[in-house]
C-alpha cells in the first residue's frame, strides 16, 4: 500500500517530521525497517563515520565504484542545494517522482508503527528508512553510507556488518550529543565497528586512536591505517590538486589540500574491496574515477575572476583545513571573507584559525534556529585589530549583493563558516555569474 504525495507534499512530510528531535538510537529505525520489509539486509554498504571529510570520502570511493561499472549508491547529508541530493544512484539524485512515490510508501509504514504505539522516527530515520527503499528497489551493487551524526547510536548503524566501516578525521564537534573528549568522541564513532569485519581509518590522535585499537580488538575487526602521509603533492593550483601515491600520479577537480588525504583514505577503502570482497577494476579505472570526482562546497571555486569560493568548514578542524588552503595558495593576497557560524559551534575556536588570514569580512547569520545573529558574530570579530568589518546583515541574500556590488575592490572572496549557509550562496551566485 502507497499513499500518492506530490514532491512538494512529500518534502513537506519529510521536514515536518523534524518536530520529532534528534532521537540516537536504533529501536526506531529497526521498527520501521520492519515494516517495510527490511530493505537494509539486501544490501551491501561501505559505513564512513568521521567529524570532517565523510562527504568527500564517500565521494571518492562511489566515483570509482560508478566508473567501474557498479550500481553505486551514495548517501549523504545534509544537501547543500536540494533534498535530492542526500540519495543517488552513479552519480544521479534520485528523481523528484520516486522520491515522492517512496515517501508515501514511508508514510504508511510510519502510520503503521505509530498505531502499534512506537514513538514516531525522527527526520533523519525518515530519511534514512526512505534511502533504504531506493537503493534496495534499484538493486545497487553496493551503498556508501554516511553517518549522519555520531556513529552507535545513528540510524544508518542499523545496517549489519558492513564490507568496510570507515572512519575519517575526527575533532570536537556536535559534544552536547557526542562527548567532550575526543575519547569519547572516538567511542561513538567507532560504533559502526562490527564483528569480523575490516576498518579504514585515517590517522587520529593518540587518545582517539588508542580507543579505535580496542574496539577493533573486542570486534576481531582488521584495523587498517591510510598511509595518509605517503600522498605527495606535486601541485595545488585553481584548476586542481596533483598527488603522487604508490608510484601514481592523481590530479583532483579539487583544490584543498586535505583532499589528497581523503582520497589517499578512499584507495585504501577501493583495495580491500577488490582484494577481499572481489570488486574489480583497471588501474586506469581507478585514476579516473578518483580524478573526475567532485564535491559541492567544500572549496569550491565558483569563479575565477575576481576568484569566488565556497567552503562548508565549520568547526576548528575544518578551518585549520581552509587555512592550509590559503596558506598553500593564496600566500600575500588581499583575502574578504563573507561568514555565517551556528551558535553552538566552537566560535572562538574557528575564528582564531583564520582570523590571522583574512583582512576583510562581511557578515552574515545562516538560515537555521541555531545560528549566531550577524551582530553577534560581528563583535567576535572586533577583537582581530586588523580586520575591517564591511557589512553586517542577518540575510545571506543582502551579504551576497554587498560582496557582488563591491567584488572589484575585495580580492579573493571566501565564503564559510556553515553548510547551511553556502547552500543558499552557491544557488544565488550561480544565478548572478554571467
Amino acid at each position: 500500500m502507497k499513499i500518492k504525495m506530490t514532491i512538494d507534499e512529500a518534502l513537506s512530510y519529510i521536514h515536518g517530521t523534524h518536530k520529532f528531535g534528534i532521537k540516537l538510537g536504533l529501536e526506531n529505525i529497526r521498527y520501521l525497517l520492519g515494516k517495510l520489509d527490511n530493505p537494509q539486509k539486501r544490501l551491501k554498504f561501505v559505513h564512513v563515520a568521521g567529524t570532517n571529510g565523510k562527504g568527500s570520502t564517500c565521494s571518492f570511493i562511489a566515483n570509482v565504484l560508478t566508473e567501474a561499472g557498479y550500481k553505486t549508491g551514495l548517501y549523504t547529508s545534509p544537501y547543500i542545494e536540494i533534498f535530492n541530493e542526500r540519495m543517488r544512484i552513479d552519480g544521479i539524485y534520485i528523481s523528484d517522482d520516486e522520491l515522492a512515490e517512496l515517501v508515501g510508501e514511508v508514510k504508511v509504514g510510519i502510520e503503521s508503527m505509530v498505531r502499534d504505539g512506537r514513538n514516531h522516527p525522527s527526520e533523519f530515520e525518515v530519511v534514512t528508512a526512505i534511502a533504504m527503499l531506493y537503493y534496495q528497489k534499484h538493486q545497487c551493487d553496493i551503498v556508501v553510507l554516511e553517518v549522519g551524526l555520531g556513529g552507535s547510536l545513528d540510524a544508518t548503524n542499523v545496517i549489519e556488518t558492513p564490507l568496510i566501516s570507515v572512519i575519517t578525521p575526527l575533532a570536537l564537534d556536535h559534544t552536547e550529543y557526542l562527548g567532550t573528549t575526543l575519547a569519547q568522541i572516538a567511542a561513538v564513532k567507532g560504533g559502526i565497528i562490527k564483528e569480523n569485519g575490516v576498518t579504514i581509518c585515517h590517522p587520529q590522535s593518540v587518545e582517539a586512536m588508542a580507543v579505535i585499537r580496542k574496539i577493533c580488538k573486542e570486534k576481531c575487526n582488521e584495523l587498517i591505517m591510510a598511509p595518509v602521509d605517503q600522498a605527495q603533492m606535486v601541485e595545488d593550483i585553481i584548476g586542481g590538486l596533483t598527488f603522487r601515491y604508490e608510484g601514481i600520479q592523481y590530479t583532483l577537480k579539487m583544490i584543498a589540500p586535505y583532499q589528497m588525504q581523503n582520497a589517499v583514505v578512499a584507495i585504501e577503502v577501493l583495495k580491500v574491496l577488490k582484494t577481499i570482497h572481489g570488486f574489480n577494476w583497471k588501474a586506469e579505472t581507478l585514476v579516473k574515477g578518483i580524478n573526475t570526482t567532485r564535491w559541492m562546497g567544500r572549496l569550491e571555486v565558483l569563479r575565477e575572476s575576481p576568484l569566488t569560493i565556497i567552503d562548508g568548514a565549520h568547526n576548528p578542524h575544518g578551518i585549520k583545513g581552509l587555512r592550509d588552503a590559503i596558506r598553500t595558495l593564496f600566500q600575500g593576497e588581499k583575502i574578504t571573507a563573507i561568514v555565517g557560524i551556528l551558535e553552538d559551534k566552537d566560535i572562538e575556536g574557528m575564528l582564531s584559525e583564520i582570523c590571522p588570514y583574512i583582512q576583510r569580512v562581511i557578515v552574515t547569520k545562516p538560515n537555521n534556529p541555531r545560528a549566531m545573529s550577524a551582530e553577534c558574530l560581528a563583535d567576535k570579530l572586533k577583537a582581530y585589530d586588523h580586520i575591517e568589518i564591511l557589512y553586517v546583515d542577518d540575510q545571506i541574500e543582502n551579504a551576497v549583493n554587498y560582496a557582488e556590488a563591491h567584488k572589484a575592490s575585495l580580492g579573493i572572496m571566501i565564503y564559510f563558516g556553515s553548510l547551511y549557509m553556502i547552500g543558499e550562496v552557491r544557488t544565488k551566485l550561480l544565478k548572478m555569474m554571467p
